[in-house]
């Protein structure tokens, strides 16, 4: 599983039209479902994801937690995170198909929420617009391959 996570000054997701989620100081997150994920892996990025520690303190020093930074989430399905990209044309064979991909992406989302984080997210599958006003910029990838 991978996880491109950037910490935000306010985030939201637009699908038809319509503002889907939106979110002020936090993370958002595009995540990606490899084909070989399980559920250890979904459990694994979402402890990382809600315990890295790295919004300021009163130091300036990347150091606190998003519990304790009051930080919420907007969490996007992305499968373009596995991309080969050998050729000029990408290809995406190594990324779940949705119906391993769904369950995996809503574990993590349940598993975030279950340590007392407001989610929001996008639609899987959907024609979405991000926009995100960068915090830093701080832009961290995960892959549950190096945790």
């Amino acid at each position: 599983m991978r996880a491109v996570l950037t910490r935000v000054k306010s985030a939201s997701v637009t699908i038809g039209g319509e503002i889907k989620g939106s979110i002020d100081k936090g993370f958002l997150i595009l995540l990606g479902v490899h084909e070989d994920d399980t559920e250890a892996e979904a459990k694994k990025i979402a402890d990382k994801i809600c315990g890295l520690r790295i919004f300021e303190d009163e130091n300036g020093k990347m150091n606190v937690n998003p519990a304790d930074a009051g930080a919420r989430f907007l969490i996007i399905s992305q499968f373009t995170l596995f991309a080969d990209c050998r050729s000029r044309r990408p290809g995406f064979s190594h990324a779940a198909r949705p119906e391993k991909a769904i369950p995996l992406y809503e574990l993590v989302i349940s598993e975030c929420r279950g340590r007392g984080f407001e989610v929001e997210t996008g639609e899987f599958g959907a024609e979405m617009f991000v926009e995100s006003v960068n915090d830093g910029p701080v832009t961290i990838l995960l892959d549950t391959k190096e945790l």
